[in-house]
């Protein structure tokens, strides 16, 4: 989402967790209502200095106050009122050059994945990837894990892990008992990098759970991939409130407010299990899918 003035900069005091859980003054009436008390929690990094420099959110702020002319990634289709408020923030021309799209992926997928893929029914497979820089605590991790395997359908979780830890080790650790012998055949718990755009435009996989990263999420729409969101900081929060509220386009993972804790429960009520196996299309009053194709056509033009 476009950068906003979220406190007034008259004063260089971190801002309280209750403040930043509302919007700021003449913020747009958007699904952006508040923030949960663990992603106010979590925003606060940006008002912290290291080394005595100025924060973060001090540093965009001077650069937007000072700059000549903003030009940002988006679209008015979009992100309209966001960029409407930006504009009487900074009184200055704000220039829009749309959001990044990526080319159709080039390359052959991967023969192990592909074989996979093709044992399962069209649009039945969830990926899940949180990228390279997000990462979930243990028992989040197992939330997550016995919550895909509560959906019934065939899964791909990627794993990655924080630098200076054994990868390998962690893969065999963290899992629940007995869960990788109960989802054999069924699912496939994975680290390190992968072909995602490949595996995103594969014909069976029908449902993509990520971090809300923007590139992560222009990728899922332009596959025809339904976007189940579970963001774990930063921007992302605000990612998934724009897709899943004002786009229309996705599901947010229902969470804990204070400390953002969601159970397998949550992840299986957030994968739209009717709208990802095989007969979809005879599924045409589904707006989430309807708007989802709706964005992808747009983004295509």
């Amino acid at each position: 989402m476009v950068p906003v003035r979220l406190i007034g900069v008259e004063t260089e005091e971190e801002p309280a967790v209750e403040d930043l859980k509302k919007p700021p003054f003449g913020f747009p009436e958007t699904s952006v209502t508040s923030l949960k008390a663990f992603q106010a929690r979590d925003l606060t990094y940006v008002f912290k200095s290291f080394d005595g420099a100025p924060a973060v959110y001090y540093r965009v702020i001077d650069c937007l106050e000072n700059c000549s002319v903003i030009v940002i990634k988006t679209c008015n289709e979009m992100e309209g009122p966001y960029i409407d408020f930006m504009k009487t923030q900074f009184q200055k021309q704000v220039l829009l050059c749309g959001p990044l799209v990526p080319d159709p992926p080039s390359g052959v997928l991967n023969e192990k994945w592909a074989n996979w893929l093709a044992q399962h029914p069209p649009k039945s497979v969830v990926f899940c990837s949180f990228g390279s820089e997000t990462f979930l605590q243990d028992d989040q991790l197992k939330q997550l894990a016995m919550g895909l395997q509560l959906t019934g359908l065939p899964f791909f979780l990627l794993l990655n892990f924080p630098g200076g830890v054994e990868a390998q080790a962690e893969l065999d650790r963290v899992p629940p008992k007995g869960f990788m012998e109960a989802v054999e055949g069924r699912g496939v718990v994975h680290k390190g990098w992968v072909q995602q755009q490949l595996i995103l435009a594969h014909q069976n996989v029908g449902c993509y759970v990520c971090h809300s990263g923007f590139s992560s999420i222009i990728e899922a729409i332009m596959n025809d991939c339904q976007l189940v969101l579970l963001p774990l900081k930063g921007d992302q929060f605000l990612n998934a409130k724009l897709v899943a509220g004002d786009l229309k386009a996705g599901v947010e993972v229902t969470r804990r407010d204070e400390d953002g804790y969601f159970s397998m429960e949550d992840i299986n009520k957030a994968v739209p299990v009717e709208t990802v196996m095989v007969d979809v299309d005879k599924e045409p009053g589904i707006s989430v899918r309807e708007n989802h194709m709706k964005w992808k056509q747009f983004l295509l033009n």
